[in-house]
């Protein structure tokens, strides 16, 4: 990989200090860089201005929500798209199970693929909406990036966390404007009061914002 992507175009980004936040996931994780920079525009899954920023804008944009996840279990990230950031997450979480929940099939057929090549034994695709899942399972954690306004994204999301598991999921920085809207939904899925975090990841890269709701125990 070049130490910097694209000249200008994106924050300058050293391998060295991707192999050390990425760790053991960095070689998966470039492989799936290089793919989506091949692939993603002709493919309909990121639009051309995002080509040159594929690590910092998308990659590393999606690295940020796994901190706050579980090391094992099972997450699903709904509305995954091009696998942003269920594959990040998979890549970097191995002993998790992670669903990816994607309603349409140009898109289920890139992220099979996706698994197949990067060697991600732990990824499953479902194809469907989120609410189809309602009641078929339930998760540790769910997240998403990028699919909606908060309250519906609580009504797609909170129904397939376990009671006590989390909905954890990447938001703009004006998130909080979308809280008060959410409290009835929250209210009724017995969702706790959100927490709205700064989420960090390499040094010079605009950090991530990562909204956290604990599903209450006694949520059926």
């Amino acid at each position: 990989m070049r130490d910097l992507v694209d000249g200008n175009a994106e924050p300058e980004i050293s391998r060295e200090s991707l192999t050390e936040y990425f760790g053991a996931a960095y070689p998966t994780i470039e492989r799936f860089a290089d793919r989506l920079r091949e692939e993603g525009e002709l493919r309909g899954l990121i639009g051309p201005r995002e080509v040159p920023r594929i690590w910092d804008r998308h990659i590393l944009n999606s690295a940020a929500v796994v901190p706050f996840l579980p090391e094992t279990g099972l997450i699903a990230d709904i509305g995954s798209g091009a696998g942003l950031p269920g594959v990040v997450i998979a890549a970097m979480r191995p002993g998790a199970s992670v669903y990816l929940v994607e309603p349409m099939e140009r898109r289920c057929a890139w992220l099979s693929e996706i698994a197949t090549d990067l060697n991600l034994a732990n990824i499953e695709v479902k194809r469907g909406r989120a609410e189809e899942y309602h009641g078929a399972f339930e998760c540790d954690a769910v997240t998403s990036r990028a699919v909606a306004a908060l309250d519906k994204l609580v009504r797609l999301s909170l129904p397939l966390v376990r009671p006590g598991g989390e909905m954890i999921v990447l938001k703009g920085r004006n998130v909080a404007r979308e809280v008060e809207p959410a409290r009835k939904v929250l209210r009724r899925l017995k969702g706790g009061e959100p927490e709205i975090v700064d989420a960090p990841t390499i040094p010079g890269v605009e950090t991530t914002t990562v909204v956290r709701i604990v599903r209450q125990t006694g949520a059926r």
